[in-house]
């Protein structure tokens, strides 16, 4: 089934990249997947992906390749195969977008893509845990955790030293809650580096009455950082509904939105108003508004 697959990919790459009508030689010669077959077996079988192509809804035609009309060819116009624009609204992209992320498949988002080819894919974050790099470091974790090991690691250029309290995952990403010299933080998994397990076990004992998934309530920008701010962020009115939802705070329809946000963990605030594209702004401090447009300039210098 694959080599089939493959076969006909190959095929519709080969039709739409043809300036001029392509012969059943020319795809014979051409296309890989025909070139080994007998005379018989070629034409069974190109007939077959023909009628594949058009159960998928390819524009396949037979054009004259001469004024005489006497010989055919095969073409697939690139103008008509093209979708076209739905003329989506904000607030279907996105549930579109929340719908593609709720399904996967190879360990992947199939749908987004797709999305990105119709103008966008929200604004959001994935939904599911991609455990990605994180996988590498989960199961040391999990073992401090449950044998109550101390660890140290470092994050965000700094030697971090935790009692680690608990795992929590959410918004795709997995968080480690643990308690330190200054009380309780919140680190993102995948943004710990360097990690190093204690050999000794019950080094510490968890507070009563702990509950991870109570803590991780809290925004991800809320932990994992040693001092808190408080950032000004003014949101368009295409994406204001969305970010008072996430905020907790009652937005009018069509209108902009600007709200204090109380941040400790820089990374996971720049990332989520990094996720609005141009439709977010800090308007202060001015050391987040810095950063961010830092990362926007890395970003379009490695695009390059």
């Amino acid at each position: 089934m694959q080599a089939v697959v493959e076969r006909v990919i190959n095929l519709l790459i080969y039709l739409l990249e043809s300036s001029e009508p392509v012969t059943a030689d020319d795809v014979r010669q051409t296309v890989h997947g025909y070139g080994d077959q007998t005379d018989e077996a070629f034409h069974r079988m190109f007939e077959r992906d023909k009628d594949v192509l058009r159960r998928l809804g390819v524009p396949l035609e037979m054009r004259a390749l001469d004024v005489w009309e006497v010989d055919f060819g095969y073409v697939v116009d690139p103008k008509k195969y093209a979708i076209a624009d739905p003329g989506l609204t904000e607030e279907e992209t996105v549930a579109l977008s929340v719908a593609a992320r709720m399904v996967r498949l190879g360990g992947g988002y199939p749908g987004i893509e797709g999305l990105l080819k119709l103008g966008g894919a929200g604004g959001l974050e994935p939904l599911g845990a991609d455990l990605g790099a994180e996988a590498e470091v989960l199961g040391d974790i999990f073992l401090a955790v449950t044998e109550r090991r101390d660890i140290e690691f470092t994050y965000r250029g700094s030697k971090r030293r935790l009692q680690p309290y608990g795992m929590a995952h959410r918004r795709g990403h997995w968080y480690l809650v643990g308690g330190t010299a200054k009380g309780e933080r919140i680190y993102r998994i995948d943004r710990l580096d360097h990690l190093e397990v204690g050999e000794d076990s019950d080094r510490f004992t968890r507070p009563k009455g702990f509950d991870v998934k109570s803590i991780m309530n809290n925004h991800p920008w809320e932990g994992g950082g040693d001092e808190t701010v408080t950032a000004k962020v003014r949101f368009d009115e295409s994406v204001a509904w969305w970010a008072g939802r996430t905020l907790g705070v009652e937005v009018e329809r069509g209108s902009d939105l600007e709200v204090d946000v109380p941040l400790s963990n820089r990374d996971a605030f720049v990332g989520w108003v990094l996720s609005f594209g141009s439709s977010a702004e800090v308007l202060e401090p001015d050391d987040v508004r810095t950063e961010i447009r830092s990362r926007v300039e890395a970003a379009l210098e490695g695009s390059r």
